[in-house]
């Protein structure tokens, strides 16, 4: 049985950094995203074996070698917020006693955060999370020598929650060592760099308490956490977590916490996916992933039974995209995913992470469970970008909208992270969305209960929902930015 366990990271004039929603306290199997990514020509994983360390000395010689190349990451964001005052803008009782005639229905305020980022090549670029630089407007770089430097943003990737920015300066420290997140063992000593709470060089150290960890963010991200002891605050957020060697074999970003400080339990992206993400995003300005147009579940072991399995593992099929990749290759609701091209999954969220990182175009070797044996189908990979286009058109047929996935300016003249949240573009005047009173550049937040971060978000939640069924919407007014809850029946 899993144990959840809940977090928030309240902050009054920084934003929030580090937080975490819910994380998955129970056991996950081994997955090797080495295999899944490899290792790009820019950033490179070493492969060198770690020499035994003398732990009184170790330490203080990671912090020597990485601390120059860790730098502190300042960002400001605009932010709209709507007058608490509007709705009783039209009050005679209220002009009587505040004698304001008219006032803005929204007022601009100014919100300043802080992070971590580390330096990864000659050329400036610096790795970061995403929930750091997401909707800023300024961001500035202080190296560890005290000089400041503006940054642009080369890409972000809200899926894994990272991101990379650039400066453009001279003479930078050398760039930090990436080490291979997969050979390192629970147990093993770990040393963290960053400035938590603006305390600038801070180190702490611990060790690795769990690897693979899931659940950990949004369902929809693709996570494959380290776990890690190692104190990490509020403002850690983008730094390394690093092995005795110096080698960075994690990324900072999530802590779980009752109080919204450090409670013992941190979360750090794995350097294999962190090093596959910034090369792509130095490359490209974006990520792309493997999909196979399907909507999966973990096996049960009820379900296992009655699908005849021995033992609950795989990903359970329970919808199948018109015209995606699975409809095409043959895939059924109720087939069970064992493997992929011969490596095993063990549940639906390793399906997503090795699904995600198979070539686009490439013909995988799908081994599913069917009628009680193993049948294996050739599968031609998707391009997740391509997706957008067949949800698009299912969430038009259900809900009459047409939508576009949040822009950092939207984000944070609302308030919103980066990714959370999509926009409305367009409506169907006779649609379910219309009839309730939607417009145009309305942006729906929720749907029942479930965060929405992009279109196959929304597609997937209004898989499990029949027609003429209601559904629970969050969304924000876009001509007052106020948030409000929405019945609506699908079609």
């Amino acid at each position: 049985m899993r144990k959840i366990c809940k977090s928030l990271l309240i902050g009054t004039s920084i934003m929030l950094i580090g937080a975490v929603i819910s994380i998955s306290c129970g056991r996950q199997d081994s997955l090797s995203l080495t295999r899944l990514f490899g290792a790009s020509n820019a950033i490179q994983i070493s492969s060198q074996t770690l020499p035994a360390k003398d732990l009184r000395t170790a330490i203080i010689e990671v912090a020597q070698t990485v601390m120059p190349a860790v730098v502190h990451v300042e960002v400001t964001q605009q932010q709209v917020v709507a007058n608490p005052f509007s709705p009783f803008e039209n009050d005679p009782f209220f002009h009587f006693f505040f004698q304001q005639p008219q006032m803005p229905r929204k007022f601009k305020r100014e919100l300043k955060g802080l992070g971590t980022g580390m330096i990864i090549d000659t050329r400036g670029h610096i790795l970061t999370n995403n929930h750091v630089v997401s909707g800023a407007t300024k961001i500035t770089v202080v190296l560890s020598d005290g000089n400041q430097f503006p940054a642009k943003v080369v890409g972000t990737d809200p899926k894994t929650d990272l991101a990379v920015i650039r400066i453009s300066a001279k003479n930078l420290p050398p760039a930090v060592t990436f080490g291979d997140s997969d050979k390192m063992q629970v147990g093993e000593w770990v040393v963290a760099i960053g400035h938590p709470r603006g305390l600038y060089q801070t180190v702490t150290q611990g060790i690795i308490s769990a690897k693979h960890r899931q659940g950990i963010t949004e369902p929809s991200n693709y996570q494959d956490f380290l776990q890690t002891d190692a104190a990490i605050n509020p403002g850690n957020s983008g730094g390394p977590l690093l092995n005795l060697n110096g080698e960075v074999i994690g990324v900072n970003a999530a802590i779980a916490s009752e109080s919204g400080g450090f409670e013992g339990i941190g979360f750090a992206i794995p350097s294999t996916m962190a090093v596959h993400v910034a090369n792509a995003l130095i490359e490209k300005g974006k990520v792309e992933r493997g999909w196979l147009g399907i909507t999966v579940q973990d096996v049960t072991p009820e379900k296992a039974k009655t699908l005849g399995l021995d033992t609950p593992k795989g990903a359970l099929v329970v919808d199948i995209v018109r015209g995606g990749p699975a409809a095409k290759g043959g895939l059924r609701a109720d087939d069970v995913i064992l493997a992929i091209n011969g490596q095993d999954v063990t549940d639906a969220g390793m399906l997503r992470n090795v699904v995600a990182g198979i070539r686009i175009g490439e013909a995988a070797q799908v081994t599913v469970w069917r009628g009680k044996t193993r049948q294996v189908l050739p599968i031609t990979i998707g391009d997740l970008q391509d997706a957008s286009k067949l949800m698009s058109a299912g969430v038009w047929e259900r809900l009459g909208v047409e939508l576009h996935p949040i822009k950092p300016a939207e984000a944070g003249r609302y308030g919103l992270s980066d990714g959370q949240g999509v926009v409305i573009t367009r409506l169907d005047p006779k649609g379910p969305m219309a009839e309730v009173g939607f417009e145009v550049d309305d942006i729906i937040v929720q749907v029942n209960d479930q965060g929405i971060d992009s279109i196959d978000t929304l597609d997937t939640v209004l898989a499990n929902v029949h027609p003429s069924q209601k559904i629970s919407i969050v969304a924000i007014d876009h001509r007052s930015g106020q948030t409000a809850t929405v019945q609506v029946k699908v079609r």
